[in-house]
């Protein structure tokens, strides 16, 4: 029985394991993948004290710092978490279960899926979702980059720089930040495509190309002759094994109050998973502090 089990190795639930254990509470952290969408950043310009550093850079600060401590750690996939005999019990996808006072959920978010036809059986063989850890495997290649947000933005500025030819293909209007924006708009190996949607991703060992469709009334078909394909058209929060046990808002999301509690008491949430409006490693590392001081308050006011 664990004083704390926090499900998440982001920003959040890294910051709130250190402010846990600080606390002297026995704790358990629990995540499919270390370092969340941290891990995936190509550069953080905004995290308060560095100028500029790698998500990879800003993971191993956060991991030297969690090291210090004594927090038990599994890298394990999380499919349910229940309430049980006024303590929380989590089930991880060996079999596993493990059981604690208080939990934090940081599980954060996942990519958002396509559903093109072609996308799922090709996903790895140039189909990719991350940028970051693939565009090296694409120097001197056409790829197209499917989305008109700051994380399709942010795809097209890593690529630009390695591949031959860039498309970025959106449904409207770019809706990115104006600073990265800038960034990519004036690259001379970079094609604009608004008002398309994909219809397929074609391929049999590997992307041979994406067909598109336009908007404009004609929906007239085109197909690009491209290699790679980078789905960036946001993400889903990873509440599939909260089940019935905690409220979710219209987006999936996890509904907090300022504090990080939940609908159930002892049960915190924290970062990119919850209803808080701001998706940023620095917020999310804030909210996993405000999550751990939370559970710690509800364990002196719940003393079992």
């Amino acid at each position: 029985m664990y004083d704390l089990i926090i499900i998440g190795m982001g920003p959040a639930g890294l910051t709130a394991a250190v402010y846990a254990a600080r606390k002297k509470l026995s704790t358990l952290l629990v995540g499919k993948h270390y370092g969340g969408q941290m891990a995936w950043a190509s550069g953080v310009e905004n995290y308060i004290g560095f100028q500029y550093i790698t998500g990879a850079e800003l993971l191993s600060r956060f991991e030297e710092h969690v090291a210090r401590y004594p927090v038990e750690r599994l890298e394990a996939e999380v499919i349910k978490l229940s309430r049980e005999n006024g303590h929380f019990s989590i089930r991880t996808a060996g079999g596993d279960v493990f059981q604690s006072r208080t939990v934090i959920v940081g599980s954060g978010k996942s990519p958002r899926r396509l559903n093109a036809p072609g996308e799922k059986e090709l996903t790895g063989r140039g189909v990719s979702y991350c940028a970051v850890c693939d565009a090296p495997l694409f120097a001197d290649m056409d790829v197209s980059v499917v989305g008109g947000g700051n994380s399709a933005l942010t795809a097209a500025y890593d690529l630009i720089k390695i591949a031959r030819r860039v498309y970025i293909i959106s449904l409207e209007e770019w809706t990115a930040d104006p600073v990265i924006i800038d960034k990519v708009k004036n690259a001379t190996n970079l094609t604009r495509l608004v008002g398309y949607e994909t219809v397929r991703i074609e391929g049999s060992e590997r992307v041979t190309g994406i067909i598109l469709r336009s908007l404009d009334g004609r929906k007239k078909e085109m197909k690009l002759d491209v290699q790679g394909v980078f789905i960036e058209i946001g993400t889903v929060p990873n509440t599939n094994f909260v089940g019935e046990l905690l409220e979710l808002n219209e987006k999936g999301e996890i509904r907090v109050d300022c504090d990080c509690s939940t609908s159930v008491p002892g049960v915190y949430a924290a970062g990119d998973v919850t209803s808080i409006p701001e998706k940023q490693i620095i917020v999310a590392a804030g909210e996993g502090a405000k999550a751990a001081l939370g559970a710690y308050r509800y364990l002196l006011e719940h003393k079992q």
